[in-house]
């Protein structure tokens, strides 16, 4: 692939095509995973079906697909074990090995958050990965999504493929892509696909795939999926019949369903800008109204890493920073799903501050921050006060503000304290027990406070 390659249009302007990065990532069990990385913007990784990866030459089989979304976004798409410039004798497509795969690639990029495509095949690893970190997922997109065997296990296309697979390799990638795939309106397109598919891997790796398949089985966790969601799925589609979109969308909390009918997947670049842009407008307009809300009475809450210098000079600077954003986004995540709102504007080096109406939630939002921490690995001071604040121009400010900052630092190193003003606004809604540590000066503040330590129920 040339860097002087093809010009396609978009959005009413000539671009020329981008060339991916082809890079490496090390899974924890020692494969090497290749992903091809290009585009700036918001993250957005790709996770094609296991057996239908390649690094390089999904750029040109989907260029216009792939190359369209890297005019918006910073563009990932990765290989599985076992396949394209993946190490390629690593043929375990369980879901436990995938995510696997899909961590490492993570873990490389350094994304904090980001959106994630997964199509057919991918789609169980993609909600197991989504279900288990939230926090990590901005929006999740499903492409003709396959959640369960028993999906695809008796459909005409799915039965006939597999004698068919043992008996010819290039008969079966032909079939595969001219009649059970593409429509054969589209046969150059459907040879050009066949010919990608044999690149991508040989016979072993479906037939390794086909086992694992048998499986496969994610439907108790779709109702758990806490993203946004968008489920695409083609009309026509002869290996995931238009069915399972359909419940899969119904299955997801608030997930969104769009039919198509182009299996080259040309409408999916708008699609996946309009949804992305959709939910960061909501978002925003949500974290505006919060902010804009009348100067008055709020449940302020401090978060601080522990010992920060220290633990900067313990593990280096580099590592220690990639920890920080990482439980940094989770802070977040848990903040927000506790209807409070963490202040973006506030330079607080390693802590955050956020602020809530109700007094009950913020502890329980407090008590998770400081799990959170000590999985981390860096432990947090926690301190809540109750207090009028001043709220300007996406910051607060009042002596509230600055009586929950000193009454975290009091709290040793997991611990929540709250100020005597919270614990009665919240003895008798939070479920929580308080222990009294007495009265405590705080600096810059001129009467001593009554603090208590909040215990598990």
């Amino acid at each position: 692939m040339q860097a002087d390659g093809p010009e396609i249009a978009n959005a009413g302007c000539t671009i020329r095509a981008m060339e991916p990065r082809i890079q490496y990532a090390k899974t924890s069990d020692g494969v090497n995973i290749a992903y091809g990385e290009v585009g700036e913007g918001r993250p957005v990784i790709s996770m094609p079906p296991p057996v239908s990866g390649h690094a390089e030459l999904i750029w040109e089989t989907f260029g216009e697909v792939f190359r369209s979304l890297a005019t918006k976004f910073h563009m990932v798409s990765f290989d599985a074990r076992g396949v394209g410039l993946s190490d390629r004798h690593a043929l375990n497509f369980s879901i436990e090995a995938l995510i696997r795969d899909l961590e490492a690639v993570v873990a490389r990029t350094g994304f904090q958050s980001f959106v994630f495509i997964a199509f057919a095949s991918a789609v169980p690893t993609a909600v197991t990965y989504t279900v288990a970190h939230p926090d990590r997922v901005s929006h999740l997109v499903l492409c003709d999504a396959m959640t369960s065997f028993s999906d695809i296990a008796e459909t005409p296309a799915y039965r006939a493929s597999v004698p068919l697979l043992e008996i010819d390799w290039v008969l079966f990638t032909d079939t595969f892509a001219h009649i059970w795939w593409v429509d054969q309106e589209n046969p150059e397109f459907g040879r050009r696909f066949a010919e990608y598919l044999r690149a991508c891997c040989g016979p072993e790796a479906w037939q390794e795939l086909y086992r694992a398949w048998e499986k496969y089985d994610v439907r108790t966790l779709l109702p758990k999926v806490a993203v946004p969601t968008l489920v695409i799925h083609n009309k026509n589609n002869r290996f995931f019949p238009k069915l399972i979109g359909q419940r899969t969308a119904a299955a997801i909390p608030g997930a969104r369903l769009a039919l198509i009918d182009d299996l080259t997947y040309a409408p999916l670049p708008a699609l996946v800008e309009a949804f992305v842009a959709e939910g960061e407008a909501r978002q925003s307009a949500a974290g505006a109204e919060a902010l804009e809300a009348p100067s008055g009475t709020a449940v302020i809450l401090f978060a601080d890493i522990v010992d920060s210098t220290a633990l900067t000079e313990r593990l280096g600077d580099t590592a220690f920073r990639d920890k920080a954003r990482a439980l940094d986004a989770t802070l977040r995540t848990i903040i927000r799903e506790h209807s409070g709102t963490a202040i973006e504007g506030k330079l607080l080096g390693d802590g955050v501050l956020a602020v809530f109406t109700s007094a009950r939630q913020a502890i329980e939002a407090a008590l998770a921050c400081g799990k959170a921490g000590d999985a981390a690995g860096l432990p947090l001071h926690l301190g809540l006060h109750a207090g009028d604040v001043i709220r300007e121009e996406g910051n607060v400010y009042g002596g509230a503000v600055n009586i929950a900052s000193r009454i975290s630092g009091l709290s040793a190193p997991g611990e929540v304290l709250v100020s005597d003003t919270l614990r009665g606004l919240a003895r008798t809604s939070a479920g929580v027990t308080f222990v009294d540590r007495g009265e405590q000066e705080l600096k810059g503040v001129g009467e001593a406070v009554r603090v208590w330590a909040v215990g598990e129920a």
